[in-house]
């Protein structure tokens, strides 16, 4: 028999006094109740080590769900039912339905559950009120959190998981911040460069020329994370530059969002918290102002529409294209002038990839209405059948498009076919 151990402890959790729900206490756990309920077995573990169980975006409850899939695992054991989810409508699916359907069996040690000795399912009331427990104490815990964060960011303390590039977290107290010499002499240069009259894209062309370490690769050797990608660019540049954690203040509160999960939205200034002398700054408040007045790297967001092909254009490097707005608008490569990578698209003209896109696709269009084996409504084809591009017409049609040098342009249609 294959047994599946799986194991999951999140951020939460681990802010909690309680030691039971550590990967180590339920390793040790689970292990011991197989040894006991059953002689001859093969054990694999799939650890979840600080992911929330509201929802199954996990790496590795994916990875089991694709073992049980292709009827690799035989058995799944787990602490309690809140180890493997605390959504308790899909966790009820998984136990009820589709374990069943694979031929798993599901066993909760805490629980006292086993699906297969367990009589009428996990409909029963006493594990239907625990699963909804389970789902209110999420939602009730990440209240807490949010308003333990709150709290701290009132007190004026960094609570961010990542320190600023040319700072250190304290070892005794995380929420305060050293300045860290070897990347702080890059931050000093970047703003002497600014003073002189660098722009953002020459300072990040002459780095990468000198091979100048990225925040990326001073990261990788501290904390031993994996990066591929050492390359300067402008908008790295730009950050700092208008970064005040440089002259020792914190700012929260920049940003509110309309609706949960969508767009962030800038706050007007006078609606930030700004903690003021927090920590020891890298650079003077004259020169910082200074460099303000110098630089031009604040971007203007319009509240047009995007336009239809944006998004859906490919440098052959593989970036995505950029619009440039103007008189005469047209497409490039964001990365060419900062970037090392050959042939990349320094201008295409809008004008000339509508034209040329809306008669590829009246082209195509006629070929899917030419098919006689298909039967087409006519309305919705004649809809199609239009004189210039948006963005429904685009996104039914078209997966995306390369642009090479000397404009050569590779259209990849969807290859799945268009039922109308």
């Amino acid at each position: 028999m294959v047994i599946a151990l799986y194991m999951r402890v999140s951020k939460e959790d681990t802010c909690l006094p309680e030691e039971s729900n550590s990967i180590y206490y339920q390793r040790i756990m689970l292990k011991e109740y197989a040894s006991n309920h059953f002689k001859e077995y093969q054990l694999l573990e799939f650890v979840d080590d600080g992911y929330s169980g509201t929802h199954f975006k996990r790496p590795n409850v994916v990875k089991l769900l694709e073992y049980v899939r292709v009827k690799l695992v035989d058995c799944i054991i787990v602490k309690d039912f809140s180890r493997f989810s605390r959504d308790y409508i899909e966790l009820g699916s998984y136990i009820e339905q589709i374990f069943p359907f694979m031929g798993v069996r599901f066993i909760s040690v805490n629980d006292h559950y086993d699906s297969e000795k367990t009589q009428g399912g996990i409909g029963t009331l006493d594990i239907s009120f625990k699963f909804l427990l389970y789902d209110l104490y999420s939602k009730d815990l990440s209240v807490k959190v949010k308003t333990a964060l709150n709290a701290k960011k009132e007190e004026g303390k960094y609570i961010s998981a990542n320190s600023p590039f040319g700072y250190e977290k304290g070892k005794e107290d995380k929420h305060r911040l050293f300045i860290k010499e070897d990347e702080a002499i890059i931050v000093r240069k970047i703003f002497d460069m600014a003073l002189g009259g660098y722009t953002c894209v020459q300072i990040a062309r002459q780095f990468n020329k000198e091979g100048i370490k990225t925040p990326k690769q001073f990261k990788m050797e501290t904390n031993k994370i994996k990066a591929e990608i050492f390359e300067w660019h402008s908008s790295t540049i730009c950050h700092i530059l208008k970064n005040e954690i440089y002259i020792g203040d914190i700012v929260y509160g920049k940003y509110y969002k309309k609706e949960i999960g969508g767009k962030s939205y800038l706050k007007p200034r006078s609606e930030w918290k700004i903690y003021h002398n927090h920590h020891e700054p890298i650079i003077s408040q004259q020169i910082f102002e200074r460099v303000q007045k110098n630089i031009k790297c604040t971007k203007i967001y319009e509240t047009n529409k995007k336009h239809p092909l944006t998004g859906k254009l490919l440098c052959n490097c593989g970036k995505k294209l950029q619009l440039k707005k103007g008189v005469n608008p047209y497409f490039r490569c964001p990365y060419i002038y900062v970037t090392t990578h050959l042939n990349c698209i320094r201008k295409i003209s809008l004008k000339f990839l509508e034209e040329y896109i809306l008669c590829e696709v009246q082209q195509h269009i006629l070929k899917i209405v030419n098919n006689k084996n298909k039967k087409y409504d006519f309305n919705i084809v004649k809809q199609l059948q239009t004189t210039y591009l948006n963005k429904e017409l685009i996104d039914t049609l078209i997966y995306k498009i390369v642009v090479y040098k000397e404009s050569n342009i590779e259209i990849i249609w969807k290859n799945e076919s268009i039922e109308y």
